[in-house]
């Protein structure tokens, strides 16, 4: 068995894939009513979907889990981020860890955590 995709939910799914593309290049490889699949695996579902399907209200910015990108230039990157048209929270500024490696985190439009870090 393998994992083949990570998914998660947004209310506005243009807003999204934008996100998603000036921010990291991932670019669409399929979109289907409201399923999105970008490169890397990461997949975009409209919040509907996922509500109907779940039974459950979606509980944004909750910290139970993250996605995980590397970055070799890392002040690069937050400079485009401070740099993004909308306005980005920033959960923790760059730090660096004790293992000497730099990250920083933020949530993404609809409250995903996101976490770029140097290469380990």
């Amino acid at each position: 068995m393998k994992l083949k995709n990570v998914l998660i939910v947004t209310k506005d799914m243009e807003r999204s894939k934008a996100f998603y593309k000036r921010l990291f290049g991932l670019d669409v490889i399929l979109d289907q009513e409201g399923n999105v699949i970008l490169t890397e695996g990461l997949v975009l579902q409209d919040a509907r979907i996922w509500e109907k399907f779940l039974g459950k209200e979606i509980i944004p910015r909750n910290n139970a889990a993250e996605l995980y990108f590397e970055e070799a230039d890392l002040e690069g990157f937050i400079r485009k981020l401070e740099n993004y048209p909308e306005p980005v929270e920033v959960v923790n500024c760059l730090t660096e860890h004790s293992w000497g490696q730099k990250a920083v985190r933020f949530y993404d439009p609809d409250g995903n955590l996101i976490e770029v870090g140097t290469p380990m």
